[in-house]
């Protein structure tokens, strides 16, 4: 199994304005680092090589971010160990804080790439139901046989 993750942020500004130009200047070599790390599988991009223009809310300022990875640590390490982690220091800058839950992870076996309307799916449910080996978050790190386990019940 591969953890896959869903993260929504609502900016603050429009993505051409001059206050996210640090931001959106840093998604391509954000992009490579996660792309060059240990344990990456695979991103949503569009054509450009991001996400920023996949708008699935009638709100053009909340963006989208998806990838998979072989494990959470793998994930972690790159939010938080990378310059990745320099970033979400700043998030307060760019993105207007959220009230309910902005990402989810669950897993999926291996080779599958998630669709965006499932990991608004996990993500909606993790909003109403909590963590669960159906979709959590880093408080919660279900492990993959747990979600396994969840299938077969």
């Amino acid at each position: 199994m591969h953890l896959a993750q869903l993260n929504i942020a609502k900016a603050k500004f429009a993505l051409d304005s001059p206050q996210l130009k640090e931001f959106v200047d840093n998604l391509e070599p954000v992009n490579h680092t996660a792309e060059s790390s240990d344990g990456f599988v695979w991103r949503l991009q569009d054509e450009t090589g991001d996400a920023t223009s996949i708008h699935i809310f009638a709100d053009p300022n909340i963006i989208i971010n998806m990838s998979t990875w072989t494990s959470v640590d793998s994930l972690k390490n790159f939010m938080f160990r990378t310059h990745h982690r320099d970033f979400l220091r700043r998030k307060k800058e760019w993105f207007e804080a959220l009230s309910e839950d902005s990402y989810v992870l669950w897993w999926v076996p291996i080779g599958h790439e998630p669709s965006v309307e499932e990991g608004l799916e996990k993500l909606k449910y993790l909003r109403v139901n909590g963590d669960s080996p159906y979709a959590f978050t880093f408080k919660a790190n279900y492990s993959a046989n747990e979600a396994e386990a969840l299938k077969q019940a």
